[in-house]
């Protein structure tokens, strides 16, 4: 099984982004015992490792990463009833074909959503359109890598919140697997969510290699606390969904839509989007990133907190 990792493995093209330098040691993994495997393997080397999902959610440095970059590959689907067990490689555009063929719904407002995978969304809580992951998340089936062994924890012990769980938390869970709840609904119904999801990312959202939303969005009660005279200016009558302030009215209000760096721009669709508009590199776009929290910090008093993740910096 060691046999399949390699050496200096090139990342970037396993990403939405399409950037990043290569892994110093690559595997996919598809079954429990080689997961167990390659993790004894690196213990027993002293080589760090990292957990890569459809990579729709992640910058990747330049240099690449050290250590062992693992990409989970359970494709497992099947349906039962409202049931989905489904692996945390399975994409949300798999997930959500079958759901839709089964009459099942809860995944309708993920259709567009490019590359992300089961595992990645449950990690992340992914959502849109007030609805997300928790919703439907009924077991998910884990490998704890200090108790080396595989555990299920139910919706209550994954502490799911606004784009975090116990998994973003805890980088010692591993997500191999998950049973989704879902009720069944008319399939016209569900078809007609589903395209109105689609229609709303084609309109919204830049069509250019991206890691989508770059920031959280932000409670409107922490901005008027520090700022108080803007919230009630800019604000107030723009809290959107969820009762949040999108953190791309912030950048819009900043004036930075449209800005480059190099080839990383911040798209003129959705400012909170970095785009890559050609050749791209992770420190374009990190620059990018930094100059927009010190801006939003020292123009408006407002700490953002980026969503995407990093690797390898």
């Amino acid at each position: 099984m060691l046999k399949k990792i390699k050496k200096n493995h090139p990342l970037a093209d396993l990403t939405t982004f399409k950037i990043g330098g290569p892994a110093e040691y690559f595997i996919e993994i598809s079954a429990k015992e080689e997961l167990q495997e390659t993790l004894a393997w690196a213990k027993e080397k002293n080589i760090q490792v990292s957990i890569l999902g459809g990579g729709s959610n992640l910058l990747i440095s330049d240099q690449g990463v050290k250590g062992l970059v693992v990409l989970i590959r359970n494709e497992k689907l099947s349906v039962h009833g409202e049931r989905m067990i489904v692996g945390a490689g399975v994409s949300l555009a798999k997930a959500l074909s079958r759901a839709i063929s089964c009459g099942l719904s809860g995944l309708e407002w993920s259709n567009g959503i490019p590359r992300a995978t089961i595992g990645g969304s449950i990690r992340g809580n992914a959502e849109a359109f007030s609805c997300s992951m928790s919703d439907i998340v009924e077991t998910v089936e884990i490998f704890d890598t200090k108790k080396n062994k595989f555990e299920i924890l139910s919706c209550n012990m994954c502490f799911f919140g606004y784009r975090k769980s116990i998994f973003s938390a805890n980088k010692n869970l591993i997500i191999w697997e998950a049973v989704l709840k879902m009720p069944c609904k008319d399939k016209k119904q569900i078809e007609e969510l589903v395209e109105k999801s689609l229609e709303f990312r084609l309109d919204k959202y830049p069509n250019l290699p991206s890691a989508g939303s770059v920031f959280k969005n932000l409670d409107p009660q922490k901005i008027k606390k520090k700022n108080p005279l803007f919230f009630d200016r800019e604000i107030k009558n723009k809290v959107g969904r969820q009762g949040l302030v999108g953190a791309g009215l912030i950048i819009d209000l900043l004036g930075l839509k449209g800005k480059t760096i190099g080839s990383a721009k911040i798209s003129l669709e959705h400012a909170n989007h970095i785009v890559n508009t050609g050749r791209a590199t992770a420190d374009e776009i990190a620059q990018l990133i930094s100059l927009i929290k010190t801006k939003a910090r020292d123009n408006f008093k407002i700490d953002l907190r980026e969503e995407i993740q990093y690797l390898g910096f």
